[in-house]
């Protein structure tokens, strides 16, 4: 008989914070839409980690800060946070934003695979079901068209995902003992960092800015989809176990199409509708047995 879940105190304020980072997490991909308007994908990559990780690190403890600025957290933030994004800013100037947010919600799938090829931490057989129904569904958006969505954009959204699971499956090691705000900055200092010299040999200068629109999205893209949602995950999955972290992920492609629909007037047909439906149940299908598991038990969760 399944144990209920029951969360209190610290857990509640962090399931609080975990709900809150998804829904931030869905403005991502709109936000980043409209602010390629202005910045080329890399030196976008600069703006957004770059004054993220002034933020957080004008307000950290200092002495975490230091514990936090290891090798292996930058190397990680460059690869997992600058690296995953500069491919997803690439791959969404070439397909629309409801594509991109629905293949976004294949991130649970791949880190269940790379967790388990790499630490051996195997779902349940239910969860594996949901991840086949939610990868049919990928496939079913993927070969649709609309938008602007082209193949080569998805392929390319799907490989940033593929790179931030595998830094989500590195990252739970990250977080133990250690300040979460203060990880969250060490990553977001190594991503900046390591897209600056992409940024200036792609692009060279960064554009003057044309409209306001753009800049209003690159501000909101650094707020409310960069330094809200990975301090408050980081925060929550420190707290609870992080297999229920990983279900409040499950907020990011929904937030994120609906924005795409109503924002952007991407189509919303038959394909689109059946696809992002199978995907939305197939990550309710693998989250079902992380929500009623016993708070002891951890798998890893992603982060997009």
């Amino acid at each position: 008989m399944q144990t209920p879940l029951v969360l209190r105190g610290s857990q509640s304020r962090a399931v609080a914070a975990l709900a809150a980072a998804g829904v931030a997490w869905g403005t991502s991909v709109p936000l980043s839409k409209a602010a390629l308007e202005w910045l080329p994908p890399a030196w976008l990559v600069v703006v957004r980690f770059g004054v993220a990780a002034a933020v957080l690190v004008a307000v950290v403890d200092r002495a975490a800060l230091r514990a936090a600025l290891r090798w292996p957290v930058l190397v990680w933030g460059a690869a997992g946070l600058g690296g995953s994004v500069l491919v997803q800013n690439t791959g969404l100037a070439r397909t629309s934003v409801t594509h991109a947010s629905l293949l976004i919600g294949t991130g649970p799938v791949l880190v269940a695979v790379i967790a388990a090829a790499w630490h051996r931490d195997v779902a349940r057989p239910v969860a594996w079901a949901g991840f086949a129904v939610s990868l049919a569904g990928v496939a079913v958006v993927a070969t649709g068209q609309g938008g602007g969505a082209t193949g080569a954009g998805d392929a390319l959204v799907l490989a940033s995902v593929l790179l931030a699971s595998a830094m989500t499956v590195a990252q739970g090691r990250f977080l133990r003992g250690q300040d979460p705000a203060a990880i969250t900055a060490a990553q977001f200092i190594g991503a900046a960092v390591a897209a600056l010299p992409f940024a200036l040999v792609s692009a060279g200068a960064p554009p003057a800015p044309h409209a306001v629109l753009p800049v209003a999205a690159v501000i909101g893209l650094t707020a409310v989809g960069t330094l809200v949602p990975f301090t408050l995950f980081a925060y929550g999955q420190h707290q609870v176990p992080t297999e229920i972290a990983g279900a409040f992920l499950n907020l990011e492609p929904l937030v994120g199409a609906l924005a795409g629909v109503a924002a952007f007037g991407d189509p919303a047909g038959p394909r689109l509708l059946a696809g992002g439906a199978a995907i939305v149940g197939g990550i309710v299908m693998s989250s079902v047995p992380a929500l009623r598991a016993r708070p002891g038990r951890r798998r890893l969760a992603t982060v997009s």
